[in-house]
């Protein structure tokens, strides 16, 4: 190798250091966080939003405290991990240290920023489609057992995080197929591999097909609500946008790795980015589903660009300054440098570039995600003290419910070290994590976006407490009721709710 392994390591420290340095206290965890992080307090082997690995991460963050360290330590690890291979894959390659740095910075700049903050499934995802990628580049240069056994792995594990995965894994096949490791597919280790990722996967499946595949109805909903606003033109605009670093970088890697003589043995891994863009493109996927095929292309495009600059060292110097200028206008919305007031006074210089464009397709004074990690604390705090404003009989007799699942974690999260009973909600994974019915309750704790109807007559009295507004957050409706002394037909009708919500993942 040109390059020594240390250079990928102090790129995997310089991307943790940046995760937190580069954070603005001003922003919360993400509405999904909290999700997430109940998650841990549930352990199973399935979910309705995702499978069980992002759960055994938040079991080990709330055993640890639970703190804001611990929330981010799993993305950004991940994305450290990523940044990693992605210079081990340059040098696999053939490059030296300047392409290192290069296919770095581009990585390090580019959307990967924001998705390494967030403590979704989409950094191991990330990290497990780069990893595949460099073993299958491995396995190419030393065809032994070992990398396929390490791919197999990967893509169990894979598929426990994100069922997306299942989409790198077909793109993988077709791209074996389309190519002379087709031959591959013949061999006892590679079925052995695939064996390894579905034995890994197992435990999961099983559980899907035991409480009906609710992952058909979670991909319908996403259809219904989200998918439909993603036009195939907005899809490839944001691809350009999310990769802006390194536009000139990965572009070159595909067409190298799909043309160029030197790198024609690995045109296997061009091609798992075809085939896996390719069904993005036809599904209606959300722009960041593609973001793991990705870096394997930064670190093909950073050494062929090496190999053809190598007589001009100063140019290459200057051109390491690209990445950085590239990204200089988009800090803003890949760091959470600026704090929401100031990102507000940046929007009109975003215009009509997809960043301030939410799931239902329209544009926003914030990005969505910006959105999403104000106004939880205040939300918690005023609940926690409405509770405590309640008589000492409440203790083991309030019911506190919630219309989303941000809602509910919050809640959670932010009086996990204090005595209060847990958030509920209709929505999601909480449709599971209601205790049994009670005969009675003395109070219900309501967090909604407007008066439930049907209250009069049913209990003795309804009462909106304050809540503390922020006009950052992306929930501006939402109002906080107490309801004293419920009777047992409106306590029924919360559990009618959550019935009926089941039944439409068709749980029961």
């Amino acid at each position: 190798m040109k390059s020594p392994r240390l250079l990928p390591v102090l790129l995997a420290l310089l991307k943790f250091a940046t995760g937190y340095g580069l954070a603005s206290p001003a922003y919360e965890l993400h509405r999904d966080e909290y999700l997430y992080l109940d998650y841990g307090r549930h352990l199973a082997w399935g979910y309705l939003e995702v499978p069980p690995l992002t759960a055994l991460q938040s079991w080990v963050t709330l055993a640890l405290g639970g703190s804001w360290f611990w929330v981010k330590f799993w993305p950004l690890l991940w994305g450290s991990l990523t940044i990693y291979l992605v210079g081990r894959a340059v040098q696999r390659l053939g490059g030296g240290p300047w392409a290192v740095v290069l296919a770095g910075l581009c990585y390090l700049l580019g959307a990967y920023a924001r998705l390494n903050f967030l403590f979704q499934p989409n950094s191991f995802e990330v990290l497990a489609f780069t990893a595949g990628c460099y073993w299958l580049i491995c396995y190419v240069q030393q065809p032994a057992p070992r990398w396929l056994y390490a791919i197999g792995a990967m893509l169990g594990l894979a598929v426990l995080n994100k069922y997306s995965a299942l989409f790198f894994g077909a793109a993988l096949v077709g791209a074996l197929l389309l190519t002379l490791w087709r031959r591959m597919l013949a061999t006892r280790h590679f079925w052995l591999a695939a064996g390894l990722a579905l034995l890994l996967w197992l435990p999961n499946l099983a559980w899907q097909i035991g409480h009906g595949l609710p992952v058909l109805h979670h991909m319908e909903l996403l259809r219904a609500t989200q998918l439909v606003n993603v036009s195939r033109v907005d899809f490839w605009k944001d691809q350009l946008l999310m990769n802006l670093p390194g536009l000139w970088v990965w572009p070159a890697g595909l067409l190298a790795l799909l043309l160029s003589p030197q790198l024609r043995p690995y045109r296997v891994v061009g091609f798992v980015y075809a085939g896996g863009l390719l069904l993005l493109t036809l599904l209606h996927g959300k722009n960041y589903y593609a973001l793991g095929y990705y870096p394997i292309l930064l670190a093909a495009g950073a050494a062929w660009w090496e190999q053809r600059l190598h007589r001009w060292p100063r140019l290459r110097a200057a051109l390491l300054l690209v990445p950085l200028l590239l990204s200089l206008p988009l800090l803003p919305v890949m760091f959470t440098l600026l704090p929401p007031a100031r990102m507000l006074a940046l929007g009109q210089f975003y215009g009509n570039t997809g960043v301030l464009r939410w799931e239902d397709g329209r544009d926003h004074p914030l990005p969505q995600d910006y959105a999403d990690m104000v106004g939880w604390r205040a939300l918690a705090d005023d609940v926690w003290q409405a509770y405590q404003r309640l008589p000492p009989d409440a203790k083991g007799h309030t019911f506190i419910k919630c219309d989303n699942y941000g809602q509910a974690g919050a809640i959670n999260y932010y009086n996990r070290h204090r005595e209060l009973p847990a958030a509920h909600s209709t929505n999601g994974s909480y449709l599971f994590w209601y205790p049994p019915q009670p005969a009675r309750l003395r109070y219900l704790l309501l967090v909604e976006d407007n008066e439930p109807a049907g209250l009069a007559g049913h209990c003795q009295s309804v009462r909106e407490l304050p809540l503390r507004p922020n006009p950052f957050a992306r929930e501006q409706d939402r109002h906080l009721y107490l309801v004293t002394a419920p009777d047992t037909h409106l306590i029924g009708r919360i559990y009618a709710e959550r019935r009926a919500a089941l039944a439409e993942w068709g749980q029961f």
